[in-house]
């Protein structure tokens, strides 16, 4: 039995008591411990967590104030790019409101260092370690975070395989979880397609075979009856944004069942590095209702379900289940993101719940936001208004509508026109060619917005020329189908043809950057969806823009939370949109950019967040108010900081 004498105690004294949406639990209540780092001691009080208070920590709650925090801010640490100090890091962020000082037993020693939320590793000053029983455990040098961040990056660009990168920067986040994000907000443009799009596309693909530790829960059919007991089960209480997905439609590689995690996984990671919600508060979850992927099935090494997917009745009771249990489990306010299902799923979900609960989804409305933001950009190079436009759109599934959609509702709102005639400027090619309203009655709901008056047409190629479009937008996920004799076509009647290959992985490009410059001699405004390195061309360098969702979503989570919004309005994206479109300078626009540098997106997300907030109040969503008078400064002091804090 250890004493609390070989504990650590973590304190929030000195946090103000005044109103903050930030904290979570009500005045003077002590959060629940893991069970794995409760202290049992003789004579000990529990609190109705289940956690143990002293005597001393009862009084300090009692009274309202502790008489000293026995852990204190690094005085040399600071917020990431785009926050401001931020004493107590994710303790005080994107929590629901202020509370009296508080205190959670921490076991140390061995344990500390297996603790993945408090471990420093050689950070460990020599007061600590003597302290909190480390000695001898460690070898006896200190060094400084950022020793420890470029001694990593030094090991990680060893690494010739992008999934050997990923599986390092996983066991990091298993590790050490603050210099995981540390190493991450400091390196983010090099290190985002590592942790995410590409290369998460080849560890889900891979996942049964490189599975350590779980990372989120993962709910099946054998959970149906229980899933309010199974998100029980998980550690933290205080959740605020969950990413789901089932699997089905994993980027452009189709079916990969329960080894989807990797994308809930990845997103989060993000929400966190970009938008600075603290991880604490983040939950990924995959819906395990079996895959139809006959390799999958047919590999030893598949940890989901071994059977085809449930459909009906039967998936839509397991999804009705699920978010019933999520808002009974965490309230109305708690952000359920939808991400990677396939199109005759993933608008019905999105429909059936935008009413009920807080919901998003990525694919259609991410991309979406992040895609008129470009599009808003370009036109300070191509110039005209969005009306004076002709969109095509190879691809009408959840990215290729839902983008068409935004779109049309952005023209409607600039010119006051009905969102019925503004759809007449886009036009959307599948794969049985142009969606004409000929083909009206065997179109997909989704689809026949989009059924315009034309006579049909086949091939891409012939739509191009048919409707001369000034943008070309591919959401196919098939890759090479931007052909010469397309993008050829398109520069002879634009003199900066705007061309967007949005599909993912790299391998699903429509085309790549070097075939959209060579092809168009120079003249293509170009962005795509995976990177692409930088292109020269006739003496001139090309940067390709990547057209990220993780431009938005962090962002845009953020200010669904600082806000306390309770729905999710198309208005709110329009917002996000023109928030990142505002942040492109015209030294971007000289690269041939038309999104800003990652390295600035802590600083873009608070304007983004700024921006969502704003809106949610303007539209009466928000109950957290009154809204704060500064909303970008607000956002920047909510940002969770990966610095580490001092250990007294």
């Amino acid at each position: 039995m250890m004493s609390l004498n070989r504990s650590i105690f973590l304190s929030n004294a000195g946090i103000s008591s005044s109103s903050s949406p930030f904290t979570g639990g009500q005045r003077g209540s002590v959060p629940s411990v893991p069970s794995s780092l409760r202290v049992v001691a003789v004579n000990s009080n529990r609190d109705r967590n289940g956690s143990v208070l002293t005597e001393a920590t009862r009084k300090d709650v009692r009274d309202g104030a502790a008489s000293s925090s026995v852990i204190d801010a690094d005085s040399k640490s600071t917020v990431a790019p785009g926050g401001p100090h931020d004493v107590y890091g994710e303790d005080a962020a994107t929590e629901e409101q202020v509370v009296t000082p508080w205190f959670v037993s921490v076991a140390s020693g061995y344990s500390l260092l297996r603790d993945p939320h408090h471990n420093k590793g050689l950070a460990f000053t020599d007061k600590e370690r003597a302290a909190h029983y480390l000695r001898g455990l460690l070898p006896p040098t200190v060094v400084s975070q950022e020793l420890q961040v470029k001694k990593l990056m030094h090991i990680i660009r060893q690494y010739q395989v992008p999934l050997q990168k990923y599986m390092a920067m996983m066991d990091l986040q298993e590790s050490n979880e603050k210099l995981f994000y540390k190493l991450l907000i400091d390196n983010v443009e090099e290190m985002l397609p590592i942790v995410y799009t590409p290369t998460v596309g080849e560890a889900c693909q891979k996942y049964g075979s490189i599975f350590g530790r779980p990372q989120g829960l993962y709910i099946s059919l054998k959970e149906k009856g229980c899933i309010h007991e199974v998100l029980r089960n998980w550690p933290e209480k205080n959740i605020e944004v969950i990413v789901v997905t089932d699997g089905e439609r994993i980027l452009g590689l189709g079916d990969l069942g329960c080894q989807g995690m990797g994308i809930p996984v990845g997103k989060l990671a993000l929400y966190t590095a970009l938008g600075g919600v603290r991880p604490s508060a983040c939950l990924p979850v995959t819906i395990d209702v079996g895959t139809n992927n006959e390799n999958l099935l047919n590999d030893e090494y598949y940890i989901g379900l071994r059977q085809r997917r449930a459909t009906g009745q039967e998936y839509a009771e397991l999804l009705h289940e699920f978010m019933s249990a999520v808002k009974q489990t965490y309230g109305e306010k708690v952000l359920i993101q939808f991400e990677d299902f396939a199109n005759h799923n993933a608008f019905d979900l999105l429909a059936k719940y935008s009413t009920t609960h807080l919901v998003f989804n990525d694919d259609i409305q991410g991309t979406a936001s992040v895609v008129l933001a470009g599009l808003v950009a370009a036109l300070k190079v191509v110039g005209g208004t969005l009306a004076d436009h002709t969109f095509l759109f190879l691809g009408a599934g959840e990215a290729g509508t839902g983008i068409a959609e935004l779109i049309a509702l952005e023209i409607s709102k600039q010119t006051n026109m009905p969102v019925e005639e503004t759809r007449k400027k886009v036009w959307l090619v599948d794969s049985k060619g142009l969606i004409v309203s000929s083909r009206r009655e065997s179109l997909q709901h989704f689809k026949k917005p989009w059924a315009h008056e034309h006579e049909p047409v086949k091939t891409l190629l012939d739509a191009v020329n048919d409707i001369k479009p000034t943008v070309l937008i591919g959401t196919s996920g098939v890759g090479k189908t931007f052909t010469k004799e397309v993008i050829e076509a398109m520069a002879s009647f634009n003199e900066k043809p705007i061309i967007l290959s949005l599909s993912n992985p790299t391998s699903q490009s429509e085309c790549t950057a070097e075939e959209a410059y060579t092809w168009s001699q120079g003249r293509a405004i170009f962005a795509s969806g995976s990177p692409f390195a930088p292109f020269e061309y006739e003496g001139k360098t090309f940067m390709p823009g990547q057209a990220n969702n993780a431009y938005i979503f962090p962002g845009l989570g953020l200010g669904l939370i600082m806000s306390g919004a309770i729905r999710v309005h198309d208005d709110m994206l329009l917002a996000a949109s023109e928030a990142l479109a505002a942040q492109v300078t015209q030294e971007n626009f000289d690269q041939g950019l038309i999104y800003p540098p990652f390295k600035n997106i802590r600083k873009i997300s608070a304007e983004i967040a700024a921006k969502v907030a704003a809106k949610a109040y303007e539209l009466g969503l928000a109950t957290r108010v009154p809204p704060p008078r500064d909303l970008v400064k607000h956002a920047e002091s909510c940002m969770y900081s990966p610095a580490y804090r001092s250990y007294r």
